[in-house]
């Protein structure tokens, strides 16, 4: 069986946790930041797990 190989967009995008999740970060946390709450920020900072509809099209993807 030959290697799998990584898909590269989504390495950039997304890491798994220990016990095998896929991990995302938010979006619109990069620029018009004065409009937006300081816990609207703050909760964008923290990275969330995927939706599990999409887990195992990303398990695919990131094999390793």
């Amino acid at each position: 069986m030959p290697k799998l190989k990584t898909h590269k967009g989504a390495a950039k995008r997304f890491k798994k946790t220990g016990t095998g999740k896929i991990v995302r970060n938010h979006a619109f946390a990069r620029h018009i930041l004065t409009s937006k709450t300081r816990s609207r920020k703050r909760k964008l900072t923290q990275a969330v797990v995927a939706d599990a509809a999409d887990q195992p099209k990303l398990r695919e993807m990131l094999p390793y």
